[in-house]
Formats: structure tokens, C-alpha cells, sequence
């Protein structure tokens, strides 16, 4: 079925809905050459790396995002890079949720996490910001509504400013092993898709207990 049937311009047609429903990945970050390869850019390269390994390109503009759409298997899926600026993220990631008539537990945001090691991932159904001001934005832009699930991506500043932190590029170690992570995302996203939230998080975020007590007292 091509996906111009699948998608319609305000929503989801019925039969994809009973069947297949989308799914909306949302990778945080801040846009622009400066912050490339920075900690805070992780969500960005996430969705990068998923839309690599599925074929779709990220190349459109929609709701203040850099934004593609595919499908993975028979089930549509969209991707998003806010342009906003992290701060702002809701912005668009609002407005993509409207646009589509999604409900909150079909979309899922990918962001960094100062509270894991680096490396390590965990899948969430639901949540609060953690003081994450990405996060605050979009759930203020949800209304609210914090029913939306997460992937984080791990990466602690140990002694330094976090905001000072946030903006660095990962050295070598961290390198390694954020591109390990953004490998193990894309199964872990390929499986949300096939085998749903409940399933996936639960065999996910086991494996991903057992790395996080290997590397949690590791220096990067």
C-alpha cells in the first residue's frame, strides 16, 4: 500500500488506524552545524541512525521540524528533528501531534539523560521532565500530558557545569559508545514497532540494567 493511502493530510485514514497504527519518533537536539556531534544531540542522531537503517529520507520541513515519513513493515512511521532549539522543542513536536491527530501513546521522544552512564538506554511509557527543559516544553505544548513514551540515551557530567557539558562533543571512549547505543536504538525502536511499549521496554531495559552496572563506575 503506498503510504500517501496510509497518510492523509490531517490524519491517519481508518484502515491504518485498525490495523497498523503510526507511530511518532521525536529526537531532541538543537539544529545547526555548532551542535553537531554535541551530548545534547544525541535524540537527533537517534533518529538519524533509525531513518538511515529503514531508508527514509529526513529531508522536509513540517511544523518546525526537519521531518521524514516511511513505513516499517506496514506500519507508518514519522520522523522528526525539532528546529526550534531544544528549549522549544514543543513548538513543534505540539503541532506534529495535532497535525496527525496522534494519540500521546503513539509517540515516543528521544532525548540525552545526565542520570545514565553513558551508553546506556532506557525505554519509558510515560514520565515527568527530570529537569530536562526540552521535555518541560513539550509537555507544556501536550498540555500537560506526560502519556507519551521515552528512549534516553545516557551520558552523566560527572564534576563539570551540565549546561557547560551538554554542548561538548563526546570524546573518543564516549564516541564508542554512543554509537554503539544508537545501534542498539535501532532495534529497540524496530521492536516498539512490531511488538508494542509493554514488551519491548520490559525485555529492553533488562539488558540495558546489566550494561548499566558494568559501565556506572567507568570513567569516559
Amino acid at each position: 500500500m503506498a503510504l500517501s493511502r496510509i497518510i492523509s493530510k490531517r490524519g491517519f485514514c481508518s484502515s491504518a488506524s485498525l490495523t497498523h497504527r503510526p507511530w511518532l519518533f521525536v529526537g531532541l537536539g538543537n539544529p545547526g552545524d555548532k551542535y553537531k556531534g554535541t551530548r545534547h544531540n544525541v535524540g537527533f542522531e537517534m533518529i538519524d541512525a533509525f531513518a538511515e537503517s529503514q531508508g527514509i529520507p529526513v529531508n522536509t520541513v513540517h511544523c518546525k521540524a526537519l521531518f521524514g515519513q516511511g513505513l516499517v513493515g506496514d506500519t507508518p512511521v514519522l520522523l522528526a528533528k525539532p528546529q526550534t532549539y531544544m528549549n522549544l522543542s514543543g513548538e513543534s513536536a505540539g503541532p506534529l501531534g495535532a497535525y496527525y491527530k496522534l494519540p500521546l501513546n503513539r509517540v515516543l521522544l528521544i532525548f540525552d539523560d545526565m542520570n545514565l552512564p553513558c551508553g546506556v538506554l532506557r525505554l519509558n511509557p510515560r514520565g515527568g521532565h527530570g529537569g530536562h527543559n526540552g521535555l518541560k516544553s513539550v509537555i507544556y505544548h501536550f498540555h500537560g500530558n506526560r502519556e507519551f513514551a521515552r528512549l534516553r540515551i545516557g551520558k552523566p557530567p560527572g564534576q563539570m557545569d551540565p549546561k557547560a557539558f551538554l554542548l561538548q562533543k563526546f570524546n573518543a571512549t564516549s564516541r564508542e559508545r554512543i554509537d554503539a547505543a544508537l545501534q542498539e536504538g535501532v532495534g529497540i525502536l524496530k521492536s516498539l514497532i512490531s511488538h508494542g511499549l509493554t514488551e519491548s521496554a520490559r525485555c529492553f531495559n533488562t539488558e540495558q540494567k546489566y550494561k548499566h552496572a558494568r559501565l556506572q563506575t567507568l570513567q569516559t
